[in-house]
Formats: structure tokens, C-alpha cells, sequence
């Protein structure tokens, strides 16, 4: 099995950055399609970015796009979500998780592995 542990969160203003990582021990994340969920208090957990198993593959929530990067470290077995022009509506507890589905993975059942998550609060 691959677990899963974020780092990278914190506390930035508006228009600020973050970047989160998604560090794998037990098997190589490149084995893996990968996915990065956010869920905000009183909110259902949401996929805001993912990266396929094979090939360069992404999907990113209309939320996100244009502002969010998903990408990998194969040497560093790590993940990265790069968040730029952050807003105070994505603050929300980040998670990522792994699929070993072909296609690019965006609900939470195509994920069978999780992270413990990491906080990320933009202030405004």
C-alpha cells in the first residue's frame, strides 16, 4: 500500500501563494494517478485538481483552473499542488490521495488511498 502525508499548508493573504506536497512511502506515487481534495467547513469534499497514472493528463475544477497547478516529483515520489492568486473561498482543509484508475480520477470513490490533510487559510 502507499500512504499519503501533505505538507506545505498555512496562513497566506489574498493574492498570495502555497505550494501543498504529497509525499508517498510504501510504493511509488508514479504508479499512481493522484488527486488533490479540499473541504471547507459545512462543505462536501470537492476535487480540485488531479494528474493520471500514464501520460500528462490533468483535470482541474472550474474553481481552480488557471490558478492551481497539479504536478509530479517521480525522483522525489512526491506531488505537488502549486496555488496561486489565492482567495479567502479556498480555504478549506487540502487532501490528496492516490487512484489506480487509467483515467484521470476525480470523485472520491475512484481514490483508495488519503492523506491526513493539511490547513490552508487565505485571509482576506
Amino acid at each position: 500500500q502507499v500512504q499519503l502525508v501533505e505538507s506545505g499548508g498555512g496562513l497566506v493573504q489574498a493574492g498570495g501563494s502555497l505550494r501543498l506536497s504529497c509525499a508517498a512511502s510504501g510504493r511509488t506515487l508514479s504508479s499512481y494517478a493522484v488527486g488533490w481534495f479540499r473541504q471547507a467547513p459545512g462543505k462536501e469534499r470537492e476535487c480540485v485538481a488531479a494528474i493520471a497514472w500514464i501520460g500528462a493528463n490533468t483535470y482541474y475544477s472550474d474553481s481552480v483552473k488557471g490558478r492551481f497547478t497539479i504536478s509530479r516529483s517521480n525522483n522525489k515520489n512526491t506531488v505537488y499542488l502549486q496555488m496561486n492568486s489565492l482567495k479567502p473561498e479556498d480555504t478549506a482543509v487540502y487532501y490528496c490521495a492516490a487512484s489506480r484508475r487509467v483515467v484521470v480520477p476525480t470523485t472520491e470513490t475512484d481514490f483508495g488511498y488519503w492523506g491526513q490533510g493539511t490547513q490552508v487559510t487565505v485571509s482576506s
